[in-house]
C-alpha cells in the first residue's frame, strides 16, 4: 500500500488525526480575513466587466506581425477607450473595445486597418449590446438563487437544518473568494466566468456532503454513549475523509490548471482564462471550506443543543473522575485508552499494541 493510502487508512480508523475542530477559530479568522480582503477589492477595484455586460465591439484581424502591446496602443488611440488585445493561435489578433456604438465601431475599424496596414474588409467587426449581458446576468442570478434554495431544502431533509446552514455559508464563502480574486487580478468577467462560477457550486458542495454523510453515520444515537462528544466525532469525520477530499481535489485541479496556465497563459486563449480561473479558485476554496468551515460550523451549532451540551458535560465529568482515580475509559471499539487520550482523536495504542509492547 502507498504511503498516502496507508495514511488514509489510519486516518479512517482514527489511529492518527489532526484536531480541525479544536483549531476552528484559526480557520474562522483566516476565512474572515480573506473574505474582507475580497470585499475591499470589490469595493476599491471593482470587476473588469467584459463587453458582453457593458457593450462594445470585437475586431478580429488577419495574421499580423504587430505585437500585442502595439496593437493595444493603436486600438486605444483610435477609440479613446481601454482595449484588450489577444494573440490567437493562427497569428491573428482579437481586439476588444468596450463602450462603442455602431458609428464609433466603423471609425475604429478604419483606423485599425491603417495602423495595422491591412485591408479594412479583412477586419471582422462584431458589435455587442449591453442588454444581452444584462439578460445573462439576470438569468445567472436566478439560477444561483434557485440552486441555493434547492441545496438548503435537500440538506435539511437528507441531514438537518444545521448542516444546510453550514453548507450555504461555505458556498457563499467560496463565491466571495472567487469573485474577490477576479477583482484582485483584473481578469475580465465574461459569460465564461459566469459558467465557471455556477459550475464550482457543485464541486464545492461535493466534499461537504461527503463529510456530512460520514458525520451523520458516526453521530447516530450519539446521546446513548458517553465516550465521544459531538465535536470529537465531527473531527473523526473530517480526518476519515481527508485523503479522499485531497485526492478528488487534486485530480480535479490538474486539468483545470492545464487550462489556466497552458491554455490561457501560453496559447493566449481568452475564454479558457475566463472559465479556468473561476474553476481553479473555486475548487480550491471549496475543498478548504468543506474541511475548515462547514463541518466546524455544524459542530458549533450542534454543541448548543441542550441534549448535546448535557452529553458533553457528562463525558467531561466522567473523564475527570477517571483521570483522578487513574482509571481508563473505553473507546467506541472497546479498546482500552486513558481518560486523557479520549478527549483527542489522534495517535493512540489499543490493547493489541500494548500486548505487543509487553512481548517486545
Amino acid at each position: 500500500m502507498s504511503k498516502l493510502g496507508d495514511l488514509g487508512a489510519r486516518l479512517h480508523r482514527g489511529e492518527v488525526g489532526y484536531d480541525f475542530i479544536g483549531n476552528r477559530k484559526i480557520w474562522y479568522g483566516l476565512s474572515i480575513l480573506i473574505t474582507i480582503t475580497a470585499i475591499v477589492a470589490l469595493a476599491v477595484r471593482g470587476l473588469n466587466m467584459g463587453i458582453e455586460f457593458q457593450g462594445g465591439a470585437v475586431f478580429t484581424t488577419p495574421k499580423s506581425d504587430v505585437s500585442v502591446s502595439q496593437a493595444q496602443d493603436y486600438a486605444e488611440e483610435a477609440s479613446g477607450h481601454d482595449a484588450i488585445v489577444q494573440k490567437l493561435g493562427n497569428g491573428s489578433l482579437r481586439i476588444q473595445v468596450g463602450g462603442l456604438d455602431t458609428a464609433q465601431s466603423d471609425k475604429v475599424r478604419t483606423e485599425l486597418a491603417k495602423d495595422l496596414n491591412v485591408p479594412e474588409d479583412k477586419i471582422a467587426a462584431e458589435l455587442v449590446g449591453p442588454s444581452w449581458g444584462e439578460q445573462i446576468a439576470t438569468k445567472a442570478w436566478t439560477g444561483l438563487g434557485v440552486f441555493m434554495i434547492l441545496v438548503v431544502i435537500y440538506l435539511a431533509i437528507a441531514f438537518e437544518w444545521r448542516m444546510a446552514v453550514a453548507a450555504l455559508v461555505a458556498l457563499i464563502h467560496d463565491l466571495t473568494i472567487t469573485v474577490g480574486i477576479y477583482s484582485l487580478v483584473g481578469f475580465e468577467v465574461t459569460v465564461g466566468t459566469v459558467i465557471g462560477l455556477l459550475t464550482i457550486l457543485g464541486y464545492s458542495l461535493y466534499d461537504t456532503v461527503v463529510v456530512f454523510d460520514s458525520l451523520k453515520e458516526q453521530t447516530k444515537d450519539i446521546t446513548k454513549q458517553t465516550r465521544y462528544t459531538y465535536s470529537e466525532l465531527a473531527n473523526r469525520s473530517i480526518n476519515g475523509t481527508l485523503v479522499r477530499s485531497i485526492n478528488t481535489t487534486v485530480v480535479a485541479l490538474l486539468p483545470v490548471a492545464g487550462l489556466l496556465f497552458i491554455g490561457g497563459g501560453v496559447l493566449g486563449a481568452g475564454m479558457l482564462n475566463d472559465i479556468s480561473l473561476s474553476l481553479f479558485v473555486g475548487l480550491a476554496a471549496g475543498a478548504y471550506s468543506s474541511i475548515f468551515i462547514a463541518t466546524p460550523l455544524v459542530a458549533d451549532l450542534k454543541e448548543r443543543e441542550p441534549a448535546i451540551k448535557a452529553l458533553k458535560k457528562r463525558i467531561m465529568t466522567k473523564r475527570a473522575s477517571a483521570a483522578a482515580k487513574g482509571e481508563s475509559t473505553e473507546d467506541a471499539d472497546g479498546l482500552s485508552m486513558d481518560a486523557a487520550e479520549a478527549a483527542v482523536v489522534g495517535p493512540r495504542t489499543g490493547r493489541r499494541g500494548r500486548t505487543e509492547e509487553r512481548r517486545g
